[in-house]
């Protein structure tokens, strides 16, 4: 008498039949995953390209923006994306993508590799973090990022013109810091260089 079925899990087991013997394996079976973000590409995009290059199946669940005040408060912290691993929510854009990118392979074969990789990931995180992705108001406080921004992409300018072209909300924020009296002042006066 068998206690399992044919193709039954049980506690990770996984068994088959033949003929009358039943064979049960500790199961590796795959992971469910559940991604959900906005209808966007935005800070989901990553995870979706760790799934597109390791083949792995998961389901993309979209938000459309007028369903998320009623989902808001379902979601850990408020924030998505999370992706939920055989029922278990992982939150943070990052954390999710490390994850994945480890379960993938991608993440650096030794701890000095996997946290070189993590440092130029968070490098490039600070920097997308300068973007005025959502600025409303003009009058936002000046940092010396910006101005930083402004020095770097002046010399960039000077080799490729139109560099920026593609990026207009960059090249505002460029004037509006050339615009600044203090600024506009010191560009006048500097000693004209190539860069």
């Amino acid at each position: 008498m068998s206690l399992f079925h044919r193709g039954q899990h049980s506690e990770g087991l996984l068994c088959t039949e033949e003929a009358t013997t039943y064979h049960c394996i500790r199961g590796s079976s795959m992971p469910q995953y559940k991604l959900t973000y906005f209808n966007l590409r935005g800070r989901a995009e990553i995870s979706r390209y760790l799934f597109a290059y390791s083949g792995k199946k998961y389901e993309d669940h979209r938000i459309e923006a007028a369903d998320w005040p009623k989902i808001k408060p379902t979601i850990p912290f408020g924030k998505i994306p999370i992706l939920e691993v055989d029922g278990v929510t992982i939150h943070q854009s990052l954390a999710i993508a490390r994850y994945l990118a480890r379960e993938s392979g991608l993440a650096g074969q030794t701890p000095v590799e996997q946290a070189l990789t993590d440092a130029i990931v968070d490098t490039i995180d600070d920097f997308m973090t300068l973007f005025p992705w959502a600025e409303k108001n003009q009058d936002v406080r000046v940092t010396w990022a910006d101005f930083y921004w402004d020095v770097c992409s002046t010399t960039l300018l000077s080799c490729k013109p139109d560099l920026a072209d593609n990026y207009p909300r960059l090249l505002a924020l460029r004037e509006r810091v050339q615009a600044l009296p203090a600024i506009a002042a010191w560009i006048q006066k500097r000693p004209k260089t190539i860069m």
